[in-house]
């Protein structure tokens, strides 16, 4: 006969223990948002989601708009740079967690962006995006 430390969890315990990981899932972006990534690795994540369309050099605008001190910016408000309507009528500042969410979903976000193909990147890579963005940034 086995004891009760050697049984399966209960049924219950299994759903409480589902719940959480479920919790986790969806705080993800705004959870990851939070954890440095290391620079090479954040660089590398920016060069493979954005490099192509955006700069990080101030005043260098490309098929997109460039990124320097883009967290605490409002957004669609870069002089110089042509966005998309409801790009210009968010009406929101760029935060970690705004950002974080735009790069994993940005039709979410700011539905009618034109960042078309572009489909959004990993909770994890996003989190690396904005660490580096912040980086290089000053923020």
């Amino acid at each position: 006969m086995r004891s009760r430390l050697q049984m399966s969890p209960s049924p219950w315990l299994r759903s409480i223990a589902g719940a959480g990981a479920l919790t986790l899932l969806l705080s993800a972006p705004s959870s990851l948002a939070q954890q440095p990534a290391n620079d090479e690795a954040a660089q590398q994540a920016f060069n493979n989601s954005c490099r192509t369309c955006h700069s990080v050099k101030d005043g260098d605008n490309r098929l997109g708009p460039n990124l320097n001190k883009i967290v605490g910016r409002k957004a669609g408000s870069l002089p110089n740079y042509n966005y998309s309507p409801s790009m210009k009528d968010a009406g929101f500042v760029w935060d970690q967690d705004k950002l974080t969410r735009f790069l994993v979903k940005p039709d979410e976000v700011v539905s009618g962006n034109k960042m078309q193909p572009y489909g959004g990147v990993s909770a994890e890579d996003a989190a690396k995006v904005v660490a580096y963005l912040q980086a290089v940034g000053g923020q």
